[in-house]
C-alpha cells in the first residue's frame, strides 16, 4: 500500500530504492505520527469535514493502534511503503471507508514534517535532562576536588597553577552553554507545520491553530510554502546544536586520554573500566574516551552533511529531504549513548591529590612570584624579567601560592552562579511525553 498509488504497479527496485532507510527510521514516529492524526481528526470534525460520530470512532482506532506499539511494536508489512501507509490501512481494516477518512486536509509532507518536529521536540527534551545529569555529576567533581592542584597547560605545555575543581568546571559551563544551542534549536523547531499539505496549503476550511494547540506547540508555521522551506533548516540547526555537545565531549574526552598517559598519571580508573591488549600484558586502554572522541567527530560532521544535503535545492519539496531523517536521529542516539557511558566512568574516576608536589611543574609557580612582587610594588614588567631570568640561569625554585579571589579563578570558582544559568535555560525543556499526548487526544 502506498498512500500515491494511482492503479500502476511501480516497478519493485524503484519503490525499495526510493524508501531508503525509511521503514527502520520510521518506527521512530510510530507514535508521534498516530498523536499528529489523533489532533488532526479533533480538528477534521471541529472543522466540520467529519461527523462527531466518525471521530469519536477514528480516535478510538488511533489510541488502540498507540497501544499496540507501545507493547509490541507496530510492523511495517510487506508492499506497505512506510508507517504513515501502515497506520492508514490499519485504520481502513477496522473502521472501513471511515479510516480513509484520516488523510482528509493534509499531505503527507505536513504529515511526515509534525511527525519529526514531534520526535525532535521529545528527543532534544531528553537529551536536555541528561546534559544536566552530565553537568550535575562534573559540578560535583569540581566542588569535591577543589583544593586539588594540577598544572594548567597552554601549547600543550605547562603553564600556570590550576586545580581539578577549575578543569571540572569548565565542562560544566561548556554544558550550560550547550543548553542554550539546544534551546534555540527546540525553538525553531516547535512551531507547527500540519495543515500546510504539500506545501501550499488546502481550500478545506482547516483549523490549524486548534492542531497547534492540541500538540503544544508554541506556534504555527504561517506561511505554507516557508514549511518545505524550513526543512534542512531546522536540522541544521538541531545538528549545530549537537555538534556543540559533541566538541565538549570530544574535547574532554581527549584531556581523559592525555591525562591518563604513563607520563601523566593525573588520573585513573578501575581495572574493570579498562581494556588490554592481546600481546601486551601491562596495557590498560582508554577505549571508552577513545571511541567517544571518535563517535563525537563524527557528529561534529553533521551540520556539514545536512547544508550539503539541502544547499542547491530549490524551494519546494524534494525527495533529497529524505535523508536529513537518518542523519538526525543518529546523531540523538549518538550523543546519548556517549553521555551515558561517560556518566559510569566518571562515577568511577579516580584523581591524583599529589600531582602539583612534582618539582617537574616548579616553573608553573614562576607568574606567582611575578604577582607577589607586584604586590610589593615592583612595576610589572620589571617582575617579569627577574624572574624569566631566574628560570633562565635555573636558580628559580617554587614560590608559595597566592590567594585566588576574583570570579572564575581556582580559589571562586562560581560553580552556583554556573548552575543558576543552567538551570534558568532548562525552563524550556518541559513537552509531554508520547503517552501524555495521546491520553489528552483521547478525551475529546
Amino acid at each position: 500500500m502506498k498512500l500515491w498509488e494511482k492503479g500502476i504497479t511501480p516497478e519493485p527496485s524503484v519503490i525499495e530504492f526510493t524508501s531508503g532507510k525509511d521503514k527502520e527510521t520510521d518506527l521512530l514516529l510510530t507514535q508521534w505520527d498516530i498523536i499528529g492524526s489523533m489532533a488532526h481528526v479533533i480538528m477534521l470534525d471541529n472543522a466540520g469535514l467529519i461527523t462527531s460520530v466518525e471521530k469519536k470512532k477514528l480516535l478510538k482506532t488511533l489510541f488502540s493502534l498507540f497501544n499496540h506499539d507501545k507493547e509490541n511494536c507496530l510492523k511495517i508489512e510487506k508492499g506497505v511503503e512506510d508507517i504513515h501507509s501502515q497506520i492508514e490501512k490499519e485504520l481502513v481494516s477496522v473502521l472501513g471507508p471511515v479510516g480513509k477518512k484520516v488523510h482528509t486536509g493534509r499531505s503527507r509532507n505536513d504529515q511526515v514534517l509534525v511527525d519529526i518536529r514531534l520526535f525532535s521536540r521529545n528527543e532534544i527534551d531528553k537529551l536536555a535532562l541528561l546534559i544536566r545529569e552530565l553537568y550535575l555529576r562534573l559540578s560535583s567533581l569540581s566542588d569535591q576536588y577543589r583544593e586539588i592542584l594540577m598544572p594548567g597547560y597552554t601549547h600543550m605545555q605547562p603553564a600556570m597553577i590550576s586545580s581539578f575543581g577549575l578543569w571540572f568546571g569548565s565542562y560544566t559551563e561548556s554544558l550550560a552553554d550547550d543548553i542554550l544551542l539546544l534551546s534555540a534549536a527546540r525553538e525553531l523547531n516547535n512551531r507547527n507545520p500540519l495543515g500546510s499539505a504539500a506545501g501550499y496549503g488546502t481550500s478545506l476550511p482547516i483549523n490549524r491553530k486548534l492542531t497547534t494547540t492540541l500538540l503544544e506547540f508554541d506556534d504555527l508555521m504561517y506561511n505554507s510554502a516557508y514549511t518545505s522551506l524550513s526543512r534542512g533548516k531546522v536540522e541544521l540547526a538541531i545538528a549545530s546544536s549537537l555538534a556543540s555537545l559533541a566538541q565538549t565531549l570530544s574535547r574532554f574526552s581527549m584531556d581523559i586520554c592525555l591525562f591518563m598517559m604513563h607520563e601523566f598519571r593525573f588520573i585513573d580508573f578501575p581495572d574493570e573500566l579498562f581494556t588490554g591488549s592481546s600481546i601486551m600484558p601491562q596495557k590498560r586502554n582508554p577505549d571508552v574516551f577513545e571511541l567517544i572522541r571518535a563517535r563525537m567527530n563524527i557528529v561534529l560532521t553533521l551540520p556539514g552533511q545536512i547544508s550539503m544535503v539541502t544547499s542547491n535545492l530549490t524551494s519546494g519539496y524534494h525527495r533529497d529531504l529524505q535523508l536529513l531523517k537518518s542523519i538526525v536521529f543518529n546523531g540523538f542516539a549518538e550523543v546519548v549513548q556517549c553521555i551515558k557511558i561517560m556518566l559510569v566512568m566518571l562515577s568511577n574516576i579516580i584523581i591524583r591529590t599529589d600531582i602539583a608536589d612534582n618539582p617537574l611543574y616548579n616553573t608553573i609557580y614562576s607568574t606567582e612570584e611575578v604577582n607577589r612582587m607586584v604586590k610589593e610594588g615592583i612595576p610589572f614588567r620589571d617582575a617579569y624579567k627577574t624572574v624569566s631570568g631566574l628560570i633562565k640561569n635555573g636558580s628559580f625554585t617554587r614560590t608559595s601560592l597566592s590567594d585566588y579571589t576574583h570570579e572564575g579563578s581556582i580559589g571562586n570558582l562560581c560553580n552556583n552562579e554556573i548552575g543558576r544559568i543552567l538551570e534558568k535555560r532548562m525552563s524550556c525543556f518541559k513537552s509531554k511525553s508520547a503517552t501524555e499526548l495521546a491520553e489528552k487526544m483521547i478525551q475529546y
